[in-house]
């Protein structure tokens, strides 16, 4: 458990040093066919890395606000060891 919090960590280290960008995707497009901007405020990749690191599944991912700041605040079912219940985690990756 110790080594997944020190992973999320990284990862949250990780995503706060990454630069703001607005990208357009020919895969992402509207059913009319307008393409779809995904914004540094998307958490679908600080999702994709918190699910990856902690082997959980996804929850919820939502951008919140924080201090002025805007985080990703990322929830995840981590499976339990042996017969322990899975653990609800919650970690917030700056943007």
């Amino acid at each position: 458990m110790i080594m997944n919090l020190l992973s999320i960590g990284l990862v949250a280290a990780q995503a706060a040093t990454m630069t703001p960008v607005a990208t357009v995707s020919q895969d992402l497009r509207a059913p009319d066919g307008t393409a779809i901007v995904r914004t540094a405020a998307d958490c679908s990749g600080a999702a994709s890395q918190v699910v990856g690191q902690t082997g959980g599944q996804l929850l919820s991912a939502s951008p919140q606000t924080q201090g002025g700041q805007t985080v990703c605040v990322i929830t995840v079912l981590v499976p339990g060891n042996g017969n322990e219940r899975p653990k609800k985690v919650t970690v917030t990756v700056p943007q």
